[in-house]
Parts: structure tokens; sequence; C-alpha cells
């Protein structure tokens, strides 16, 4: 199990067993490289802990149980964690400020006690069928268990068709489930059995604002704030570098970082030969203007393609975005000169940087109109808008995305809108065998979008996306990053600085049609105002351009395999349509192919094991006979 992860510990490797437990580790070495050394235990070996991550605030920890009379024999921030336990119990946790997953063994108690971050930078996997417990920082070292073994846990596909992960605790093997962000686990004896509890610990603030202030206070207030949270992430032994995008989050990152150490930052960044789905022309404007040290790599079509079964693989999971293969791309450039990267995931959900918040508000305000319309006259509109020839494919495409396409529902004016791949309706056709009720497919986002009713609509929308739809794109972070040996750091989710974004109201995060307004303003003596204030990208790749050339027939013969998962599941006639649909250009299939690809693939890898995540996925020219 614990060979299955040396991607992400190849400095060291360690194990404790005793009666009832074995703990394994592999190291990435950050902090006090020698003394370092996991499991580690207390000075009377009656705890043992075994931890992935880093406690940034660990040496003011450390000087306060001294000062309790706690003695530390390391310079290492694991060894914190044993003490803050010894002195808090589970309550340590609270006092951590960092990213972490650890798993604490108590011999006197015969408990395990298990915690996750309060924003999800690290996995945390387990499985409990009350008899064996087993936990991993991956799944893929869970399936190596002997009394465990990958099965299709059927009741999440129409989740997955939708949003392309599962945004509660449940994954796609059944059995096997994740530790929410800002919880605990404890794992205790009860007379002759063990009982598992699950606790939440932190979670988001409430979005008021306490106190307002003048713009140019929350300005003030969010740069010193945000400098600190950078600051106390550059605690490390090793060299550390900057992801750089030429966006506004990364690029305010390292613009920051480079007034906080000597030297110049070392930066990095990855692009595509096809113009439009590369950045690197800001990237490289960025590093000018902020004299970074920095490298680029250039990922291909055949590159990209290779890359699935591997990445599929190493995610264990489905890859939910393209950009899964881009930030892989960039991390093992990264890895060949440093082993710690800051990022700037985390200012889309906290101040509100994604067009969907400003559509959705423009929906709801016109849609609130629209709805004195009749009901008659609204259908009639919504049907030519859907299938009238005498609109062009990009426009009833766009039209589709406002109220005159949608009914005032949530789930369809802004889930299918704006998140769903394969919308329920779709669903229903493609896959006439499964469970498809919008409610079902957007239960766990519903469970956080109810919980806070009496806030303001954006309030309401980055609520929800953080604790959803960040907590995926942290997992992928984590994932493609340890994949190549190196650790990412996120200031921008700093739990303070969290705590902080949502007090500031929302004026000063989404103004007019410019999202992240406070974060641009903070940054408008740091970086060129082209960079602040241009169009937003996303990190693309060109894979619908790609989808569209002769060499992406591999993608449909691996859709249409009448041995592959797909064909239990796939009304084939419907498959069939779509796809040509997309390969004639009457519609834009490319994140419905993505998502029945990732499935395809995923499942060949894990379920039946028919494909090597070692082997490459190949792009090539459909034979003559196909084309015709």
């Amino acid at each position: 199990m614990t060979e299955l992860l040396r991607h992400r510990g190849p400095d060291d490797a360690g194990f404790f067993e005793d009666a009832l437990i074995a703990l394994g580790h592999r190291r990435l070495s950050i902090i006090d490289l020698a003394g370092g050394h996991q499991p580690m235990a207390n000075e009377t070996g009656s705890l043992w802990v075994v931890y992935n991550g880093e406690i940034f605030n660990h040496t003011e920890l450390r000087a306060s149980l001294e000062r309790d009379g706690h003695r530390f024999r390391t310079r290492s921030d694991t060894e914190a964690i044993l003490h803050a336990y010894e002195a808090f119990g589970p309550a340590c946790v609270e006092r951590f400020r960092g990213m972490f997953a650890f798993a604490l063994w108590d011999a006197a108690k015969r408990t395990l006690f298990c915690a996750r971050d309060r924003l999800g930078k690290k996995p945390f996997y387990y499985f409990w069928d009350g008899r064996l417990f087993a936990f991993a920082s991956e799944i893929k070292a869970l399936l190596a268990h002997p009394d465990i073994s990958p099965g299709f846990n059927e009741s999440l596909l129409p989740e997955y068709l939708a949003f392309g992960y599962s945004s509660g605790d449940e994954t796609l093997f059944s059995g096997i489930r994740k530790l929410p962000p800002g919880h605990y686990l404890l794992l205790r004896p009860e007379g002759d059995r063990y009982i598992l509890e699950i606790r939440c610990y932190w979670d988001l603030p409430r979005y008021e604002t306490l106190e307002d202030q003048d713009d140019a206070s929350w300005i003030r207030d969010c740069r010193a704030r945000l400098e600190n949270a950078v600051e106390t992430r550059l605690m490390s032994d090793v060299p550390l570098g900057v992801f750089l995008s030429g966006g506004v989050d990364s690029s305010l990152i390292a613009a920051l970082m480079t007034r906080l150490v000597s030297g110049p930052v070392q930066t990095f960044s990855v692009g595509y030969a096809e113009q439009p789905y590369s950045e690197l022309d800001y990237a490289r404007l960025v590093a000018r203007h902020l004299r970074t040290e920095h490298r680029e790599v250039l990922l291909t079509r055949d590159n990209f393609f290779s890359l699935l079964p591997r990445l599929i693989w190493h995610e264990d999971e489905p890859l939910t975005w393209p950009s899964s293969v881009s930030l892989y791309a960039v991390s093992r450039l990264a890895s060949q000169h440093v082993k710690v990267v800051l990022t700037g995931e985390g200012g889309d959900e906290l101040f509100a940087g994604y067009s969907r918040y400003q559509h959705h508000l423009w929906n709801c305000q016109w849609e609130r109109r629209y709805a004195l319309v009749p009901a008659v006259l609204r259908g009639r509109l919504r049907s030519l808008i859907a299938s009238s020839s005498l609109l062009t494919a990009d426009l009833r495409r766009k039209l589709g995305h406002t109220f005159l396409a949608r009914d005032g529902a949530l789930e369809s004016l802004y889930l299918d809108n704006f998140y769903a791949a394969f919308a329920s309706q779709e669903q229903q056709a493609l896959f006439p065998g499964l469970d498809v009720a919008p409610k079902k497919i957007y239960a766990n986002f519903l469970r956080y979008w109810v919980q806070q009713p009496q806030h303001s609509l954006l309030a309401r929308m980055l609520y929800a996306d953080q604790k959803t739809y960040l907590v995926e794109l942290l997992m992928k972070q984590d994932q493609m990053s340890m994949a190549s040996s190196i650790e990412s750091r996120v200031p921008l989710l700093d739990h303070l600085f969290v705590e902080f974004a949502a007090r500031v109201p929302d004026r000063m995060k989404l103004r007019g049609r410019t999202g992240k307004y406070i974060l641009k303003k903070i940054a408008e003596d740091l970086l060129p105002r082209q960079i602040l204030y241009r169009t937003k990208m996303g990190f693309p790749t060109p894979w619908r351009a790609w989808l569209l050339e002769p060499e992406a027939a591999a993608v449909y013969e691996t859709l249409l395999d009448p041995e592959g998962f797909l064909a239990a599941y796939v009304d084939r006639t419907a498959l069939e349509l779509l796809l040509a649909r997309h390969r004639e250009g009457r519609e834009d299939a490319s994140d419905r192919i993505w998502r029945l690809l990732n499935l395809q693939i995923w499942a060949a890898v894990f379920l039946t094991r028919t494909l090597s995540p070692h082997s490459e996925f190949a792009c090539r020219t459909a034979p003559a006979a196909s084309n015709a």
C-alpha cells in the first residue's frame, strides 16, 4: 500500500505496527530534513502519528507547548501535532494553521484520531466495514489491501455525469469515502466493538459584514492579510517556486512573494502551440515585470492524449477537467528545480471571479419579470431557441444560457446552466436506466445551498462553491503536484484569510462586471493593468478543437467500444447521434465527451483492469472506411 504512494514521498519510508494497528508513511522532506522521519512517536511511545502536509504555525505552537513543559526532540512540525494532541486532545486541530491530513494512534486509549484541514487541501480516503478500518492519501493504496476490492458506486453516476465529481463524502468506489474538509474522525472502542464518529470542527463563517468600512480600508486590510498568508507559506528547508498562469491570482501571489524573498523568484508556466488556448504570453509579461527566473513547458496534442490513463490513475477517479493534464505538465517541469510551489487557487471562489456569478444574478433579475409573460408564449420561445434552424448553433448556445431558454428553478437556471455537462433530461435519454431526478443529481450541492438562506444570492453561490467545486479543485491540485513529488501551497486559502473574505461585502467582490474587485485593487501597484483587467481564460485547453481533428478517431472508437464499461449503461443509438452532432459541428459536446471518455478509461484502469495506467492513449487518423 505504501509503495504505491512512493511518488508522494520519494525521500523516506517508515512503518509502525502493534497488535491492533499498522501505520505506513512515505515522506517528501520539506521541514527538518534529518529529524522528521515518520511514523513519529511521543517520548513514551504511547502516541504515533503519520501525517501529510504543513503546520505553518508550528514554531509558535512549539514555544507555547514548551512553556507548558513539553519537550521536543526535533524541529519537525510533525512533532507539534503529537504534543498538541497531548495538551488539547481532538481540539488540537483548532490550533493548527496549515494544510494537513493525519492519523494519530493513541495506544493507551486504543483510539485512532484522524483529521483533515479546514478547506480540503490534503486528501484523506478511508474504508470501514465494522471490522477493518483502512486509510490513505490516495484510493489506489486502499485497493492494494487484500480485503478491499474495487467496486463501482453506481448511485454516484448521475452526479458524476453532471459535475464530473462527487461533492459529498462518497467516491466512485463502493465502500470508500472521503473525510470531509474541516472534520475529524475518531475510531474508538465501545465494549467488544469499535465505533466510528465523524465530527465537524470548522465551517466557513457566516457571510455577513459585522462592521462595514470604506473601500480604501477594505483594500488595505485585504493586502496586509494576504501578504501575511504568503509570508507564512515561505516556511521551507528546500527551494520554492510559483505556478504562474498569467491570471490575476497567481500573478498576485508571485508579486507578493518577490517582495518577501531575496533573489529572483522561480516561476513555472504551461501552454499550447494553439495560440487561442495559451496564456503563455501573459505569464511571460508578468515574469518580465517581476524579473522572475521563468520556465515554461509546451503541451502538444499527442502528449495530452497519451497521459490520460496515467493521470486518471494518479487522480484515482476520472479527471474532472482537461486542465489536470496541464497542471501535471507544469508540476513535472517545476519538480526539476524546486520541491515546493505556491499557487493562486481560491481567488475566484472567495471573491466572485467566475462569470457564472454575474450571469446568474442577471438571469435572476430578468427571470422575475419574464415570469409575467404567459406560460404558453414562454414555452414556444424555449422550443424555438432549442431547435430552430433560423438560429446559428452559436446563437442557440448563448441564448440557451439565459432565462429565455430555462425555467426559474435553481436546478435549471443555475446548475444545469453553468455546471452540468449532462443535464437531467439528456442523462435520461443517454442513460435510460438511471434515476436522474434533478433533486437527486444535485442533492450534495443543494445541501450547502440551503444552509444560509438569509444571506445574499452571491454569498450563497460562493459558499456552495467553496464547499463543493473548490474542494475538487484542491484535490486535483494536490494529486497532480504530488504525482510529480512536489508540494503545492495555497496562500489565498489560509483559513484566517478565508474567514476575512467571508466578511468582505459583496460590492468589494463583484462590482458591475468586474469580479475579484478587491484583489485587483490591491494588485494595481504590483502588476500591469492589462493583466488585472483582461478577459479571464481559466486554464484553457484546445480539447474542443482537437476533437474535430481526424486524429481524434481513437476517442470515438473508445466511447463506442461494445466491450467497454459504458456499453452496459448507455443507449448506443443516442450516443452515436451525440457524437455525430459534435463531429459535424452542429453541437458542442466537448464537455460531455470528456466526461464519458474519462469514465471509460477509469473503469478500464481500476475496475476491469484491462488497461495499464502506464499505457498510452494514442491519437491516430481514422481508417478511410471510418471517415466515409
